[in-house]
């Protein structure tokens, strides 16, 4: 297959992390590029084998607090534009980037372009559940104003996407909202519930409330942009406040005699639970295969999101999504 191109300098752990986490995609035989500052790059030390990956000459880089439609238009020698055009133009068969959400985001849009019949693109976030398959939470960030037949698109692509990466029969989907019963919500809830029940190409089971969205039998939950996204950053800080909790706890002198063992036993579960298990949020209707990674990615993170486009790309996602959004 054609090369995954990386980002190397998107992400708060920018270059060093990024380029550490290509390197070992490589190492696993997945055919890996990089796009960023050459010679920052190839200044790097502690990383061996970095220098046999091609790089990609980008000059500029989209800080994360730059205003992502203008640093797209104005900066078209950045590392997140030249990584989308190089999909766009067919030298790699997926872009990765760590770097600004919403640049990330407005690159693909605006180099890869809609697939056909697509609205709007949307940020589709895999949601770890131990000792059961993932969940996926979209739109989690890529259009914070929505209407209600980007959501009943945004139901369509999330049940294939998740039928192909994770081999889900007839996934199960579910309209976020402040109750299950079809007449509570807002007017975008209950205009787009409306359409996802006369869908038969779904399996729609109804609204689904924010204590589903871990622990209910829902394999898809659709929202708009705003609200998916503060599930989302509710979901990570929670869970990080948890997990430092408990270690503080077990940690204490009076707690010697159980604390050891039970970090052991813990720590398994927060690995699972941790954002680079999954390496990063896929966008969803753009004409090619793009990942956006979380900004503290670390190598690992990297690691695996290279894999994850690999494995879509070998799949076919654009084509599934592509049939789906046509239905």
């Amino acid at each position: 297959m054609l090369p995954v191109i990386v980002d190397a300098m998107g992400g708060d752990n920018a270059p060093h992390d990024i380029v550490a986490g290509a390197v070992a995609a490589a190492a696993d035989g997945i055919p890996t590029e990089l796009v960023g500052r050459i010679e920052q790059i190839a200044a790097l030390e502690g990383i061996e084998g970095a220098g046999e990956l091609a790089v990609y000459e980008a000059s500029e880089v989209i800080g994360m607090a730059d205003e992502p439609g203008r640093a797209v238009r104005t900066m078209k020698d950045s590392s997140i534009v030249r990584g989308a055009e190089r999909v766009r133009d067919g030298h790699a068969s997926a872009f990765v980037s760590a770097g600004n959400t919403g640049a990330v985001a407005a690159a693909a849009l605006l180099r890869m372009k809609r697939l056909p019949g697509v609205n709007r693109p949307a940020i589709a976030t895999t949601l770890p559940v131990p000792g059961r398959t993932p969940k996926i939470l979209l739109d989690s960030g890529a259009m914070a104003d929505c209407q209600p037949d980007w959501l009943h698109q945004y139901a369509r692509m999330g049940s294939a996407f998740a039928n192909i990466r994770y081999e889900i029969d007839r996934p199960t989907v579910g309209l976020l909202s402040i109750g299950e019963e079809p007449e509570k919500g807002n007017l975008l809830v209950k205009e787009t519930h409306k359409l996802l029940a006369d869908d038969g190409s779904i399996n729609f089971i109804g609204n689904v409330e924010g204590r589903d969205v871990l622990g209910g039998e829902v394999d898809v939950v659709v929202a708009d942009g705003f609200t998916g996204n503060v599930v989302l950053k509710t979901l990570e800080g929670t869970i990080g406040f948890l997990v430092d909790e408990i270690v503080a706890r077990l940690t204490v002198p009076e707690a010697a005699d159980v604390g050891s063992a039970a970090l052991g036993l813990l720590a398994p579960l927060a690995a699972e639970l941790h954002p680079d298990a999954v390496g990063g949020a896929m966008l969803l209707g753009v004409n090619g295969v793009c990942i956006i990674s979380h900004g503290s990615s670390s190598p690992t993170a990297i690691t695996n999101a290279v894999r994850v486009a690999r494995d879509m790309v070998e799949r076919d996602l654009v084509a599934g999504l592509a049939a789906a959004v046509a239905r």
